[in-house]
């Protein structure tokens, strides 16, 4: 019998799901929109309704071993998701619990952030690294930090909310209620916060001029970028600067051998990439310069539900 576990990725916009094996396999997956949910148990209950529809194709003598969920302010310690500032439920959620109670199966909960990191760990770019670090750059911005191969997780369970130092003081409010958290500037809602006032800063063509604000995304920037649009050039380059000079203290403080970048803005390349690079190895103290590499992840797949799986098979 093949032993499987559901990985679960709960993001602010799109939740994915899928079940993979120990090798880190994904060998089907769905997804459902978050933001359709306006009730937590209502998001939860379909969500397990489709988890249990899953079907492999010529397998069908599997046994489920347990199900992993990497979310927002996902509390490891006690299978809570608290305070989402990206997750239109507000308070204190239950997740691990109410999963339980829908499968009775074991549960294990973490970041979001955290989950990308492990399965980067696993199976990515740092397999042989013990200190690194794996931002996500979706509808916010997450963080998974390594530090002597263990991910650093804190006190409370909330080490690592690079999303939410302050990049600008009392620049643009946060889903969180405060202003001037890194992810409204680095991140694919901020990135969009930053095109809307290029838009108005400047007047010269741009064919971000037609898109509204709803319609926009990481890929139709990059898309015109590639074009050579200016306005989309030059909110790349602002977003690189903010993204690099945090990187850049992030450093001084745990000394990371790579960076890795995955989600939905990572997947600009390049566009992204250089000048965050050049901001950052501007910023650094010297002892750190050319010390740190900045990468784009490669994990083949889902980064959240690999990494959100590897926690039932304790492979980290």
């Amino acid at each position: 019998m093949r032993e499987l576990a559901v990985g679960i990725d709960i993001g602010g916009t799109h939740t994915v799901f899928g079940l993979v094996d120990k090798l880190g396999n994904c060998l089907i997956q769905d997804r459902i929109y978050t933001k359709e949910f306006d009730n937590f148990n209502g998001f939860l209950s379909t969500l397990s309704q489709k988890i249990k529809k899953l079907e492999i194709p010529d397998q069908k003598n599997f046994r489920i071993n347990g199900i992993g969920v990497g979310a927002p302010n996902a509390n490891y310690k006690n299978g809570t998701i608290e305070s989402a500032s990206n997750l239109i439920w507000e308070g204190v959620l239950p997740l691990a619990t109410l999963l339980h109670e829908n499968f009775n199966l074991p549960v294990k909960v973490t970041n979001d952030a955290n989950a990308s990191a492990m399965a980067e760990m696993i199976y990515g770019g740092a397999v042989d690294m013990k200190n690194f670090m794996v931002l996500t750059l979706g509808t916010g911005l997450g963080s998974g930090i390594v530090v002597n191969s263990k991910l650093v997780v804190g006190h409370s369970g909330f080490a690592g909310e690079l999303g939410h130092i302050i990049a600008r003081p009392e620049g643009r409010q946060c889903g969180c209620g405060r202003y001037g958290c890194l992810e409204t500037y680095v991140s694919a809602t901020g990135i969009k916060r930053t095109v809307s006032k290029l838009l108005a800063k400047y007047s010269f063509k741009s064919d971000l001029r037609s898109i509204p604000f709803n319609r926009m995304s990481a890929k139709k920037l990059a898309d015109a970028a590639f074009r050579g649009d200016a306005i989309a050039l030059e909110a790349f380059e602002y977003t690189g600067k903010i993204l690099g000079i945090a990187l850049a203290n992030v450093i001084a403080i745990n000394n990371p051998e790579a960076i890795f970048l995955a989600g939905g803005l990572s997947k600009a390349g390049d566009l992204l990439l250089k000048p965050t690079q050049h901001h950052m190895e501007e910023n650094l103290l010297s002892v750190y310069k050319g010390k740190t590499a900045l990468k784009l992840t490669s994990v083949k797949g889902n980064s959240g539900i690999l990494g959100s799986a590897a926690m039932i098979w304790n492979l980290v």
